[in-house]
């Protein structure tokens, strides 16, 4: 008995990537998934020759060493991704579809792949990923009011939101169990038009902890960079990231780290480059030891507190104005 495995990041371009791509080929699957910065997935799939593999947003060169394996079992592997994959490993029974450009993601790319079958999730996942300019785009080719644009960027972003945290017990719903929920629409406006109590959910749990970030105050600030230190709580961990997209879109020509404390005393990070210059995120993030990301946002899983002073001054570096 053949087995096929769905493996994708649990954040909002993740989970529109699966969507469309379930919407087109309906199929029983083992889903592995996590929280956001849970991307070394393919650990725990345990595949082989017959079975097949779909691996959606989440770093190659995070996951080598078990893409290898499962090639080498016999296993068919579907990967589409945009962040940095290192060297792509050259097998018949893999199929890479990945791009690495600022503008694109991978709900976009399966979009592509499917021409356009079900772009209003692909909308979604674009927005949810910050990328405003590359979902609007999508979304003139749809039949939607400025409205209804308006809450598929607001589902993006609480799909995105709900994503953060340090483990499954941070997050308002777990992302397998969101997808499940969310698999039943085909059209993502029906999901939030039609009362749902979980949409519900995800809006009230985002802007209860918007608000709490708002209050924050930079811990060093210059016209290159800045960066915030969020406390060790739950709404904290789960707002990191659409924080550090909020202060993007708010400061566009200004790169943001949002640090949020751990209880080891070391830091979370999260990493946005400037809106106005989507480079340099995940090479700054790889120069620490649990670092990576995509060019125009990146994390650091770990930074250790002596080592606050070094990454401040390293993300100044990475962004001074010539």
């Amino acid at each position: 008995m053949t087995t096929h495995y769905d493996v994708f990041n649990g954040d909002a371009d993740g989970i529109c990537a699966l969507l469309q791509l379930r919407h087109h080929e309906p199929r029983e699957a083992v889903l592995v998934t996590g929280v956001k910065r849970d991307i070394d997935l393919l650990k725990q799939v345990d595949a082989e020759a017959g079975d097949s593999v779909t691996t959606l947003d989440v770093s190659l060169d995070k996951n080598r060493e078990d893409l290898v394996r499962l090639l080498e079992a016999g296993a068919e592997v579907l990967y589409v991704d945009h962040h940095f994959p290192g060297e792509i490993p050259q097998h018949a029974n893999l199929k890479a579809i990945i791009n690495e450009a600022a503008d694109t993601c991978t709900s976009i790319l399966v979009n592509t792949q499917l021409k356009g079958a079900y772009t209003p999730w692909a909308v979604v996942g674009a927005f949810g990923d910050n990328l405003k300019k590359s979902a609007h785009a999508l979304a003139k080719g749809l039949d939607l009011s400025e409205d209804d644009v308006a809450l598929l960027e607001n589902l993006g972003i609480y799909i995105n939101y709900n994503g953060y945290g340090s483990d499954l017990s941070d997050l308002h719903f777990e992302p397998a169990e969101l997808f499940k929920t969310l698999s039943a629409y085909k059209n993502p406006l029906d999901f939030i038009k039609d009362g749902n109590a979980d949409f519900e959910k995800l809006e009230t749990g985002y802007k209860t902890d918007m608000d709490l970030a708002q209050n924050s105050q930079p811990e060093v600030s210059t016209d290159n960079s800045a960066v915030f230190i969020l406390p060790n709580e739950k709404w904290a961990r789960r707002v990191s990231g659409v924080f550090g997209n909020d202060l993007a879109n708010q400061f566009p020509d200004r790169a943001h780290a949002v640090l949020t404390e751990k209880a080891n005393g070391n830091y979370l990070v999260s990493v946005r480059a400037p809106l106005n210059n989507k480079t340099g995120a995940a090479d700054l993030c790889r120069q620490f030891a649990t670092g990576g990301g995509r060019a125009a946002a990146a994390g650091i899983n770990d930074l250790p507190a002596d080592e606050f002073q070094l990454f401040v001054d390293k993300l100044e570096l990475a962004y001074a104005q010539a």
